[in-house]
């Protein structure tokens, strides 16, 4: 039995979303394929989770460079790790996970750099080399269904998009390196085309899920 996280980052609802739509249809197509299989969704929209502040950086710094335990921090700052902590593990215990999200001004979504940064975290998921980062996450993979009005998986826009390539790199720090894009893409300035593009995207998500 595997254990999926399956990541969304849009406020908006079902209704006003293409992202939860095809995620949505790709979860069907998994659960009836993959029955034994425990899926875990996160809403970054709905969640209330820590975020890398003043007090997690001292912590962290109180660790790292003066060597010092989890008891000897503050209540504030044990409180907080304990919070990051909650989703890094998610994360560390998880053998799939499914990132559902826009791209927003060429990015990820803020919400998503938060969570990103709650696991991307030296000794957590991966360490330093004198050859660079070596990720803990091994023999893990990952889907990342991206939605963008404009086109950005190729032709002259694709320089443009610090989204999907930013979730590789990260990812690939860790020790993710099995990671597969699904774009939704170019409903928006073809509009004309916008179901057509949702129901070819939708297919798409459904025989994935089958073979994932």
């Amino acid at each position: 039995m595997a254990q999926i996280l399956y990541i969304t980052a849009n406020p908006n609802s079902f209704e006003y979303s293409i992202g939860h739509r095809i995620g949505q249809g790709f979860l069907k197509s998994y659960r009836e394929t993959h029955k034994d299989d425990e899926i875990i969704e996160i809403d970054l929209y709905k969640e209330d989770f820590q975020t890398v502040d003043e007090d997690v950086l001292n912590a962290w710094r109180k660790m790292r460079k003066h060597y010092m335990n989890f008891a000897e921090l503050n209540l504030i700052e044990q409180e907080k790790i304990n919070a990051l902590n909650k989703f890094a593990d998610r994360v560390v215990h998880a053998d799939k996970y499914v990132f559902v999200s826009p791209m927003w001004n060429w990015g990820v979504p803020p919400r998503l750099k938060a969570f990103i940064d709650s696991f991307v975290v030296v000794g957590k998921t991966f360490y330093y080399t004198e050859k660079g980062p070596v990720g803990y996450l091994n023999n893990k993979k990952a889907i990342h269904i991206q939605i963008s009005g404009g086109i950005y998986s190729h032709g002259p826009a694709a320089i443009m998009d610090h989204s999907h390539p930013y979730l590789k790199m990260v990812l690939s720090i860790v020790g993710i390196s099995d990671l597969e894009a699904l774009y939704v893409e170019g409903h928006e300035i073809n509009p004309e085309k916008a179901e057509e593009i949702i129901s070819e995207a939708m297919t798409k998500a459904v025989n994935l899920a089958i073979g994932w």
